[in-house]
């Protein structure tokens, strides 16, 4: 959903006689796309060559959340649609390590509050050829209830040094980064092992007494994982989580399958791609 605030004379007469530097700075954001509790647009990075970093901004009203690319127990996860846009080959999102929130049904959801940016790593197809970035936006907004919002924005990528270079990096450093399991991280994962056929333990090492989240994704979409558990009692010098191998797909052996573990705590996170044995 686009709204558009007419502006009013003089605000727009101060905005003309602006320095250069905030007219570069409304060049690399597209407008605001607002609705009545969110609000999204787009960011572009310094150009150079054919790799570009990009970022989807999001601004929410407090109490209210939208979800991380698995919502959790509930929730709906953002789609995008770049497909419209101009030279871009193609478009990775980042996803900035997500907050663990009560779902009010005995469950949680996976999510940003206030305000997050998603990282795009954008493929030009042309690396001397203009860059134009469009976007299908379609997300939840949830307070108690659940809100679906439509957007769509536009955005060029013309600037050599991009007034929100800042913003895409510190972004950059909230995406979860590449770990194996048994690394010698002050926070990392030890083990992973089965207990039984339906019961997967994650035994955690963590440097202090700060909350530690752990999270699991199947190989694809249509696997619905639960939110692992902290055990109460974990062996000495470990933090044990455990899940259940519920939310498979049905005739699915779950045997030797890709799983993505990510763990999070306070501003450090990891992303551990694991087998199932």
């Amino acid at each position: 959903m686009t709204v558009i605030v007419p502006m009013r004379a003089a605000l727009a007469a101060t905005l003309f006689a602006l320095s250069p530097a905030i007219e570069a700075r409304a060049q690399d954001a597209s407008p605001w796309q607002r609705d009545g509790h969110s609000s999204v647009r787009l960011l572009s990075g310094s150009r150079s060559g054919s790799v570009l970093l990009g970022g989807i901004a999001f601004q929410l009203q407090p109490g209210w959340k939208t979800y991380w690319r698995t919502p959790g127990d509930s929730g709906v996860p953002p789609r995008f649609d770049f497909s419209k846009s101009e030279n871009i080959e193609a478009v990775t999102v980042l996803w900035p390590a997500p907050t663990k929130f009560d779902d009010g049904a005995g469950g949680y959801s996976l999510g940003y509050h206030n305000q997050v940016v998603l990282p795009l790593r954008i493929v030009a197809k042309s690396a001397d050829k203009p860059v134009t970035l469009r976007a299908e936006i379609n997300y939840a907004v949830c307070e108690k209830l659940c809100i679906p919002v439509d957007a769509t924005a536009e955005l060029a990528f013309t600037s050599v040094a991009s007034t929100e270079d800042s913003a895409l990096f510190a972004a950059l450093d909230t995406v979860p980064k590449p770990a194996n399991v048994g690394d010698p991280n002050p926070l990392t994962i030890r083990d992973v092992k089965r207990d039984g056929k339906s019961t997967v333990l994650v035994d955690v090492v963590s440097p202090d007494a700060r909350e530690v989240s752990l999270f699991v994704e199947g190989p694809t979409p249509d696997w619905g994982l639960p939110v692992p558990k902290l055990l109460e009692h974990s062996p000495a010098g470990v933090k044990r989580f455990t899940f259940e191998l519920d939310g498979v797909p049905p005739g699915t052996n779950p045997e030797g399958a890709a799983l993505k573990l990510t763990l999070v705590s306070g501003d450090r996170s990891y992303e551990f791609n694991i087998n199932l044995n």
